[in-house]
């Protein structure tokens, strides 16, 4: 299961390049880099934390010794639980060299997480400073004259920020291991789902009622693919899924949860999906 709304999202990157030069040996493109997450499950826990220092990008077009591309050197502290259902953050704004990008780097330097009761917890980061946290994305992201290439990166925080203990007690918990888990996603080959999740009043005949934290579980040949929860409004997005057909469920307490097959992503085209759920029947 996934963070409740990295990241948990986990870390997005949305890559905007657009060339500006009438010499195509001397090509660049402007590259827009922002972060999102997927959502968190636990209740308790108020912040989860990623200092990054620099993102880079490889292009396919260059030769070994300079494949890689400085995207930002600043360094930028981010609680990814803010956020979630299509928040972002941007990162880096820069001219690149136009080429085929296929592989991003991420240096992360510090992890925390601090829960409710202001307990916090200094994560280690395994090799994320020193040679950074590598993610591909495929289909590749095209930089040239007059063109636009877009990638999102998604920390998934339930799998990057592991609880160690019992993660349903603030005295059970006894700490986190950090294990950064990021989705790559062509944001030009890839669209949108968002919806609103309601349920059916317990009083009889009233209207149904928004869900809050109703999770949403997108799944791809029998595959989880990622999951989200819904904002108090009962509304939720997915972002960074690919072309092709999904079955989606909705589930919550005290409901029946509902399964939708056959929901179609089409590239550049945001699908919405609404569910309703019913109280059980009974007996």
């Amino acid at each position: 299961m996934k963070i409740k709304n990295l990241i948990l999202a986990a870390l997005a990157v949305v890559t905007t390049l657009t060339s500006c030069s009438n010499d195509e040996s001397n090509a660049s493109g402007k590259m827009v880099v922002r972060v999102t997450d997927a959502p968190f499950q636990y209740d308790l826990v108020k912040e989860t934390n990623v200092t990054i220092t620099k993102i880079e990008g490889r292009s396919e077009n260059k030769d070994a010794a300079s494949s890689y591309v400085t995207l930002t050197e600043k360094e930028a502290t981010i609680n990814l639980l803010e956020l979630n259902n299509g928040l972002t953050e941007t990162l880096a704004d820069i001219e690149i060299p136009s080429g085929s990008y296929n592989l991003f780097r991420i240096y992360i330097k510090d992890a925390s997480v601090v829960l409710k009761d202001s307990t916090v917890y200094d994560l280690k980061v395994p090799s994320g400073a020193q040679s950074g946290l590598k993610v591909f994305v495929d289909p590749f992201i095209t930089v040239g004259e007059g063109t636009t290439g877009e990638i999102l990166l998604d920390f998934d925080i339930s799998k990057s920020f592991v609880a160690q203990g019992n993660p349903n007690s603030a005295n059970g918990i006894t700490g986190f291991i950090f294990k950064p888990v990021i989705k790559a996603s062509n944001s030009s080959t890839s669209s949108s789902l968002s919806g609103t999740v309601t349920g059916e009043s317990f009083e009889f005949g009233t209207a149904p009622i928004a869900l809050e934290g109703a999770q949403i579980s997108v799944f791809a040949s029998d595959t989880l693919n990622t999951t989200t929860f819904t904002n108090a409004d009962g509304t939720y997005k997915v972002m960074g899924l690919s072309a092709g057909t999904y079955t989606v469920t909705a589930e919550a307490n005290f409901y029946t949860m509902e399964t939708v097959e056959n929901v179609t992503i089409t590239s550049g085209i945001d699908a919405i999906q609404d569910f309703l759920l019913k109280l059980p029947q009974e007996n």
